[in-house]
């Protein structure tokens, strides 16, 4: 070990080869602000501390050659500011993530720098690290950490932008409740905004026409409502109500738009109820389609499937139902099926590289991802479920991923893999009874809110993690 020693502090000149040093510690040559030349060669050194040559800002040569040398700490040279010449030959560089950040001053520095050649990994043996090319890609990683824990239970989140601010309308059946939350620019969190009552609230969806704000409240019980933010109150009022007759037991609210007109569509999961397509008229939403009774629909999806709008409506009773829509007649009409494909709770529809895929949702058994093959959507990938109410795919940038929750055991985060073309197990979180997963942006931050049914919701931060550290 070699350690700070007594020495003569205006030595310009140190040599100190074949000995058995194996580590050189922080400040190791505390004092000697006037050292010029140092030679530490065919020693068995394998460990520099990131401090070792503090203060040696006169140094000009230095030479680590010949020891057993795998990896440096980062800006182990950064004190040196006279340095003309380096060697760091005859050592067993790892060029991985670790040492990305050596590459990066190898292609920075003023000094002459001997080659630095790579003893592993074995695909860049006896390679030059400057030839490496994988650290721009290799050496990142994503991670999913908890950023903000909400106090209550949930079923559903959405989000909206509205004046450049960030809104998330979260339902809560046990208190009654639409909460709606504002992203805090100052506190870097998110903080109750408005509240809107009502009874058994199970799910809240924006819709944003001109720079008018509604959200449509489905309750369970009561009716369905339809509130409007009002600029003069400062929070949302009532704004028209949902025939009752036809809306029983709401399920899945869906927003879309053919043709610049604003739709909604309510899944009903009752015999009793009609999903059924709402529409803007300029002065409030009316119905306008009922599209099928007594299938207990649990989910609506909007999906553009070639430049066509369908819908794909998943049922406790059937396979998922497609429905596109009829341009002369401006109605959905029945357009197929998915088969072989029962119990499917929900279907999400999401792209990848301009692909077309689904995700389907079952509560025992597999859940699957399907690719549209601009023929028919077919099978890719199966992933065993646990109790499964959610199947929610996301992205952030260039990361794909589905959300997969479960009611008895922890909820499974995939990871899409580029060259398999499959997802692949990346994190497990756990929620209890999880009932939605939702992507929400802001201040180039990338979150994710997590429902529960039984107990507190919860917001992960994705974040990109440095391998290179």
């Amino acid at each position: 070990i070699f350690t700070s020693l007594h020495w003569n502090l205006s030595l310009t000149f140190r040599l100190l080869n074949s000995n058995s040093f194996t580590i050189i510690r922080d400040d190791a040559f505390a004092g000697l602000f006037h050292l010029e030349y140092l030679f530490i060669e065919g020693n068995k050194i394998e460990t520099i501390s990131r401090n070792a040559f503090r203060g040696l800002r006169d140094l000009t040569h230095l030479s680590l050659a010949n020891n057993h040398i795998k990896a440096l700490p980062r800006d182990v040279f950064s004190d040196l500011d006279s340095l003309i010449e380096l060697d760091l030959r005859g050592n067993k560089f790892e060029c991985d993530c670790k040492a990305k950040w050596l590459y990066l001053w190898l292609k920075m520095t003023n000094s002459t720098v001997s080659d630095v050649l790579c003893s592993g990994p074995p695909e860049y043996q006896e390679k030059k690290l400057n030839d490496v090319t994988s650290f721009d890609y290799e050496c990142t990683t994503t991670d999913f950490v908890v950023h903000q824990t909400l106090p209550y239970q949930s079923v559903s989140v959405d989000t909206f932008n509205s004046k450049n601010d960030v809104y998330v309308a979260i339902a809560q059946p046990s208190m009654e409740n639409c909460m709606v939350l504002e992203w805090d620019h100052i506190e870097m969190n998110f903080r109750s905004y408005d509240n809107i009552t009502g009874q058994s609230i199970v799910g809240c969806k924006a819709i944003l026409i001109d720079d008018q704000v509604f959200v449509v409240v489905a309750q369970l019980f009561g009716g369905s409502h339809i509130y409007k933010y009002d600029e003069s109150w400062t929070k949302f009022v009532k704004f028209q109500d949902i025939e009752v007759s036809r809306i029983s037991k709401p399920n899945d609210i869906e927003l879309f738009q053919i043709d610049d007109e604003t739709f909604f569509v309510i899944a009903d999961s009752s015999k009793a109820g009609l999903s059924t397509v709402y529409k803007w008229n300029s002065k409030g939403f009316y119905s306008y389609q009922s599209l099928h009774e007594w299938f207990r629909d649990t989910d609506a999806e909007f999906v553009d499937i070639d430049g066509k709008s369908h819908l794909i409506l998943s049922s406790r009773s059937q396979v998922p139902i497609i429905l596109q829509w009829n341009k002369s007649s401006k109605k959905f009409v029945p357009h197929g099926d998915i088969p072989n494909m029962e119990d499917v709770l929900a279907v999400k529809s999401f792209r990848m590289h301009n692909t077309l895929y689904l995700s389907l949702t079952r509560f025992i058994g597999d859940s699957r991802v399907m690719r549209w093959n601009s023929k028919q959507f077919v099978e890719i990938q199966a992933l065993p479920s646990r109790g499964a109410m959610t199947l929610q795919p996301f992205s952030f940038k260039d990361n794909h991923y589905l959300a997969l929750g479960s009611d008895y055991t922890f909820s499974q985060i995939y990871q899409w893999d580029k060259e398999k073309q499959l997802f692949k197990k990346f994190k497990e979180i756990y929620v209890q009874a999880p009932r939605s997963f939702t992507a929400v942006s802001t201040d180039r931050r990338d979150f994710f809110f997590a429902s529960s049914f039984k107990g507190k919701t919860k917001i992960f931060e994705h974040i990109i993690v440095d391998l290179s550290l």
